[in-house]
C-alpha cells in the first residue's frame, strides 16, 4: 500500500504539473526557422543568452513565468513552421520531475530549524530588479567532465545543480558540465544572480525539512573582482578569520539590506533575508583562497580547475549535503536536513495548522546533559559543583606491554595494521539514542534497552592482558565505580558478568535518531569508492590491488571519498563542540549549547559501540587464530604477521571464505582494509618508547585520522 507521502507527492505532482515544451532540438529549430537569434530570445524573455542555450541543448528547463511566455512563443512558432508538414512536437525528452510535496495543506510552514551551528533567520521575499541580459560564456574554457553518478532527479527550479565555482572572468562553473555567464562585479550583485538568475540550490532531503540555499564558491580572481582581499590575514585561528565589520564589502552587503550571520564574512559567509511564508532568499559563500576547503578534508581541491572544484563538490553535494562549511558543519547539518525537528500539525481547536514536534528528531529547543555526560567546564557542572565523575567513552589509544610478547611473535618478521572503514559510521547503524531530557535513578536495574549513563563497578571483570580492556579508552582495568554508556555495560554482560547499577541518568524517550544520517553516507562512501574501482564483488585479493591503487584512479573522486570520511568524524564529533577562543571562563554557555544536536550523550553512544565492536573483534580473532595485537588506535589494529598482506593471518574457513566475527577485508563501513606494514622490529622499538604503532604504521611517521 501506498504512504502517505508518496500519495502526497503524486496529488502534488498533479496539481503542479507545468506546461509541457518541445523536445530541446525542436525548440532550436523553430528558433532558426523565425530567423530569431539566441541574444534577441534572451531579451525578449528577460533572460541571458546562456539559458537560452542551456533550453536548446537540454540542461536546464524555464522557469514560471519565462516558462508559460517560452511555450506561447513556440506553439506560435511551430504553427507557423511546422516540421515538414508534421505536427510540432510537444512532448518532451523528459518530463520535469514533480515539485517535492506540500507539508501542509494550509497555513504556514514549519517553523525554522533550530539546530545550526549558525542560525540563520529566515530571508524575505523581496523585489529584485531584473538584470540586462548577460553577456555569453567564454566558450573556450574547458568545461567539467561530467561526474561518475550525476544526479538524475533534477528539481526545475534548480536546473543547475547546487553550486557553482565562479572565476575572475565571470563564469560559473556548475555540475555536469553546465557553465553559466555571471555578470556580478559585486557581492550583493553576485547574491541577486543567483538568487532571481542561477537556477542553482537543492531540494530538501526530508518532506519537513527545507531547500538547500544555492553555493557559490569563489576562486582568488572572484574574489578579488567582487572587492574582497584575495587573503584574510593577521588572526591566529582560521576558526576566527573574517572581514572587518568596517570593510567596503561588508558594508555595501548591509546598505543594500542583506545581513550576515554572527560569523560574519569569512570563509564561509552567508549573505540573507529575513523570510516572508516559505521562500527562503539565503546565498552561502566560500572562499577558496581564504581556506574555506581544509586540505586534510578536501585533499588537493583548491588547487585544482574551477571545472574540477565544481565537480568534486557537486558529488558530494549530489551524494552528502551541500557544503555549509566545514566537513564537521555538513555532518551536523546533514543529521537535522535528514530528521526535522518540526512539522506541520493541525489544532484541534482552530483548525490552523502550525509548527509541531517531528517524531523522531531533537525537537528545536537545547537540551542540558546530564552532569556525568557533560564537560567539566559545563554550567550545569560549574553550577551544581558536580564531582561525581564523567563520562569516559572515547576510541582507543592502547599498546601492549612489551613484556607479554612472545618469542614466537618477536620473530615474525612483519606488523600489519588493518584499518575498520568509517567505524563511527558502522557503530551508527541501528543505534538507539535518547530523545527526551535525562531522568535521574539510584540502583536502577540495568537493561541493555535504555540509552543513557549508569554509575557501575566493572573494576572485577578480568581480560587477557594481551587485550585491551573494553572499558576504558587506555585499555587499562577501571579501578571502582565509574560512569559508562549503555552498551559498555552491556557488553560486560555479554561477556558473562552480572552488573548492578549505583545510579543511573536515563532517558524514557528514544528512536534511531541516526539511521538516515547513517544509510545517506554509508551509500556515498561504498558509491565514491566504486567509482574509484573498489566495488563489493572484488575477491580479498582484488580488494587489496584495487585499495593500492584507488587513490590515484582519479583525484577529484578520491578528494570525495575523503570528504565523505571526514564528514563522519567531524559530524560525531560536533555533537560535543568544547568552547573556543582565549576569552571564555568556565561555567559561561558557549554558541554549541544553543544547538539541539549538542549532545555528548549521542556521541558517548556511537563511541561506546564502536570500541565495544572493536574489542569483540579482537577477542574472536584470539580465538580463532591466536593472535594478539600489538596496539590498537581508535579504529587502526596492529598485528604481528608471517607476511605483509593481512591474507597471511586473518582466518579463513577450508572454503576460503572469510570466518564471521573477526576482521574481514571489504569496502562497506566496519569492514577492513590495510593500514600500512612495517618490520616487527620498527613496531617493538615503538612500543620500548612508549609509543603507539597504529599511529604511525602508515611510514612516513603518518598520524592516523583518528575516528575515521
Amino acid at each position: 500500500m501506498a504512504s502517505e507521502e508518496e500519495l502526497f507527492a503524486s496529488v502534488d505532482a498533479l496539481l503542479e504539473e507545468e506546461p509541457q515544451l518541445p523536445s530541446p532540438a525542436e525548440r532550436a529549430r523553430l528558433r532558426e526557422a523565425a530567423g530569431i537569434t539566441q541574444a534577441r530570445l534572451a531579451q525578449a524573455l528577460k533572460s541571458t543568452t546562456q539559458s537560452v542555450k542551456n533550453w536548446e541543448n537540454g540542461r536546464s528547463e524555464p522557469k514560471p513565468p519565462r516558462l508559460e511566455a517560452y511555450q506561447r512563443l513556440l506553439n506560435g512558432w511551430a504553427a507557423r513552421f511546422p516540421a515538414h508538414g508534421t505536427p510540432p512536437v510537444t512532448t518532451p525528452t523528459a518530463l520535469p520531475a514533480p515539485k517535492p510535496a506540500a507539508e501542509t495543506v494550509s497555513g504556514p510552514a514549519a517553523a525554522p530549524d533550530a539546530t545550526t551551528a549558525e542560525p540563520v533567520e529566515e530571508p524575505a521575499v523581496q523585489a529584485v530588479p531584473e538584470r540586462p541580459a548577460a553577456r555569453p560564456a567564454v566558450s573556450s574554457r574547458r568545461p567539467a567532465r561530467t561526474p561518475a553518478a550525476p544526479n538524475t532527479r533534477t528539481d526545475p527550479r534548480f536546473a543547475h545543480g547546487p553550486l557553482a565555482v565562479l572565476d575572475g572572468d565571470g563564469t560559473a562553473y556548475g555540475v555536469d558540465g553546465v557553465m553559466l555567464d555571471c555578470p556580478a562585479t559585486t557581492v550583493v550583485e553576485l547574491v541577486e544572480w543567483t538568487l532571481r538568475e542561477s537556477g542553482i540550490g537543492a531540494a530538501k532531503l526530508n518532506r519537513y525539512g527545507k531547500d538547500s540555499d544555492p553555493l557559490i564558491v569563489l576562486t582568488a580572481a572572484a574574489a578579488v573582482k567582487l572587492g574582497l582581499p584575495e587573503r584574510l590575514e593577521g588572526h591566529e585561528q582560521r576558526r576566527s578569520l573574517r572581514l572587518p565589520a568596517d570593510h567596503p564589502v561588508v558594508k555595501q552587503v548591509l546598505r543594500a539590506k542583506w545581513q550576515l550571520t554572527q560569523r560574519g564574512f569569512g570563509p564561509w559567509a552567508r549573505v540573507y533575508r529575513k523570510a516572508q511564508g516559505r521562500e527562503r532568499q539565503c546565498v552561502q559563500l566560500a572562499v577558496l583562497s581564504w581556506d574555506a576547503l581544509d586540505e586534510r578534508s578536501w585533499p588537493g581541491v583548491t588547487d585544482m580547475e574551477p571545472a574540477d572544484i565544481a565537480r568534486v563538490l557537486g558529488i558530494y553535494a549530489t551524494r552528502v549535503i551541500t557544503p555549509r562549511g566545514s566537513t564537521a558543519v555538513s555532518g551536523l547539518e546533514l543529521m537535522t536536513a535528514l530528521r526535522p525537528p518540526t512539522r506541520a500539525v493541525q489544532e484541534k481547536e482552530t483548525g490552523n495548522w502550525v509548527p509541531g514536534h517531528n517524531p523522531g528528531s531533537l525537537g528545536t529547543q537545547p537540551m542540558d546533559p546530564a552532569p556525568p555526560e557533560a564537560t567539566l567546564e559545563h554550567p550545569v557542572v560549574v553550577n551544581s559543583g558536580w564531582t561525581g565523575g564523567f563520562l569516559d567513552e572515547e576510541a582507543y589509544q592502547w599498546v601492549r606491554d612489551v613484556g607479554l610478547l612472545t618469542d614466537e611473535e618477536c620473530t615474525l618478521p612483519f606488523a600489519v595494521g588493518l584499518d575498520l572503514n568509517t567505524a563511527f559510521l558502522a557503530a551508527a547503524a541501528r543505534l538507539t539514542v535518547g530523545l527526551s531530557a535525562p531522568d535521574h535513578f539510584h540502583t536502577p536495574a540495568f537493561n541493555p534497552k535504555i540509552p543513557g549513563s549508569w554509575l557501575v563497578d566493572l573494576s572485577h571483570i578480568e581480560v587477557d592482558p594481551r587485550l585491551p580492556s573494553p572499558f576504558t579508552p587506555a585499555g587499562v582495568r577501571p579501578e571502582g565505580p565509574a560512569w559508562y554508556q549503555t552498551h559498555t555495560v552491556a557488553y560486560a554482560q555479554e561477556l558473562g558478568y552480572n552488573v548492578h547499577p549505583i545510579e543511573a541518568y536515563l532517558r524514557r524517550e528514544t528512536g534511531a535518531y541516526l539511521d538516515p544520517w547513517h544509510d545517506r553516507l554509508k551509500t556515498a562512501y561504498v558509491d565514491t569508492l566504486a567509482d574509484l574501482g573498489v566495488t563489493r564483488d572484488l575477491d580479498d585479493r582484488q580488494f587489496l590491488a584495487a585499495m593500492e591503487q584507488h587513490k590515484n584512479t582519479d583525484p577529484a573522486m578520491a578528494a570525495v571519498l575523503a570528504a565523505v570520511k571526514a564528514t563522519v568524524k567531524g559530524g560525531v564529533g560536533k555533537l560535543r563542540e568544547r568552547p573556543q577562543g582565549k576569552s571564555y571562563q568556565q561555567g559561561e554557555r558557549w554558541p554549541a549549547l544553543e544547538r539541539p544536536t549538542w549532545r555528548p550523550d549521542i556521541r558517548a553512544a556511537v563511541i561506546s559501540k564502536a570500541r565495544v565492536n572493536m574489542h569483540r573483534k579482537l577477542t574472536n580473532m584470539a580465538r580463532m587464530t591466536g593472535l594478539f595485537p600489538l596496539a590498537v588506535l581508535s579504529d587502526c589494529v596492529v598485528y604481528p604477521s608471517p607476511g605483509e598482506s593481512p591474507l597471511d593471518f586473518l582466518p579463513y574457513a577450508a572454503s576460503g571464505k572469510p570466518q564471521p566475527g573477526g576482521f574481514r577485508l571489504g569496502p562497506t563501513p566496519g569492514l577492513a582494509k590495510l593500514e600500512g606494514v612495517q618490520t616487527m622490529l620498527w613496531a617493538v622499538d615503538l612500543m620500548e618508547q612508549g609509543l603507539n604503532p597504529a599511529r604511525h604504521i602508515k611510514g612516513g611517521d603518518a598520524v592516523l585520522d583518528e575516528g575515521e
